[in-house]
């Protein structure tokens, strides 16, 4: 029973546009402490944008977000920042900064919003990069690891603050299969560890199905949303046939919902 949870997001008549053109419009939905959320849809639906207008990068038409029951949207911007302190980010790309080292990139943060010493931000850093199994790469640059190792570094950098909500877009985009279901169980084993809430953007379905414990469904030709639960649900259930099919679609028509 939703009342029984305790809500740690509120999307409350959102809209999102540019101008005149809506991209989405009438989004109500609920994220509870400790959920894995995936935010999901097809190609164009908005699925990024929302994203964005989440972590306050773009301000929505209409409508509100509220962390912990407080308006991030009528914030101010010194209560915004404040709030941006206790979120994790990270973003298809990795978003790592290619002239610093790893232990650069996680540093930074801490830096920015602790007081801690050089020697307490040291061990931090070392242990964060333990958590996500690159113990040891504190002096390499993001250039000299692949791929899948950036991913794993960006997540030191995101849960370098412990952060209460971590939020991902596409977050195994560009990996092989074996290396998306590790990134997979890492970010469930970090949220257990941190106690945080996941909001992902992915059209991935194994990462849906394997991680997911509540999604959103954004629907490119209304321009709203037209299912929100358990995605396993949803997907035997969803009184709406194209949830139905974006949820059993096959491996080969995994390009068009990128």
């Amino acid at each position: 029973m939703e009342e029984q949870r305790e809500v740690h997001i509120e999307v409350r008549d959102v809209t999102m546009a540019y101008g005149s053109f809506v991209i989405q419009r009438d989004l109500n939905f609920n994220i509870f402490r400790g959920d894995i959320f995936v935010i999901m849809g097809g190609s164009g639906c908005g699925k990024s944008t929302l994203l964005k207008h989440m972590l306050g990068l773009i301000p929505p038409s209409s409508g509100d977000i509220l962390y912990s029951g407080e308006s991030f949207t009528r914030a101010s911007s010194q209560q915004q920042e404040a709030m941006r302190q206790r979120w994790g980010i990270t973003y298809q790309s990795g978003g790592l900064f290619s002239a610093m080292t790893l232990a650069e990139n996680i540093t930074l943060p801490l830096q920015l919003y602790t007081s801690y010493s050089t020697v307490d931000i040291e061990e931090i850093v070392a242990y964060k990069l333990a958590l996500v199994g690159l113990a040891g790469y504190q002096a390499f640059y993001p250039s000299e690891i692949s791929g899948g190792m950036r991913k794993r570094a960006a997540l030191a950098r995101a849960i370098a603050l412990d952060p209460e909500i971590l939020f991902f877009d596409e977050p195994s985009a560009g990996l092989d299969p074996i290396s998306s279901r590790l990134l997979d169980e890492l970010i469930v084993q970090l949220k257990d560890s941190i106690g945080a809430t996941v909001v992902m953007v992915t059209h991935e379905l194994p990462s849906i199905f394997d991680i997911a414990t509540n999604s959103v469904y954004l629907d490119a030709n209304t321009r709203t949303m037209i299912d929100y639960g358990d995605p396993a649900y949803l997907r035997d259930n969803s009184e709406q046939a194209v949830v139905r099919q974006f949820l059993t679609r096959s491996a080969a028509s995994e390009e068009d919902t990128a």
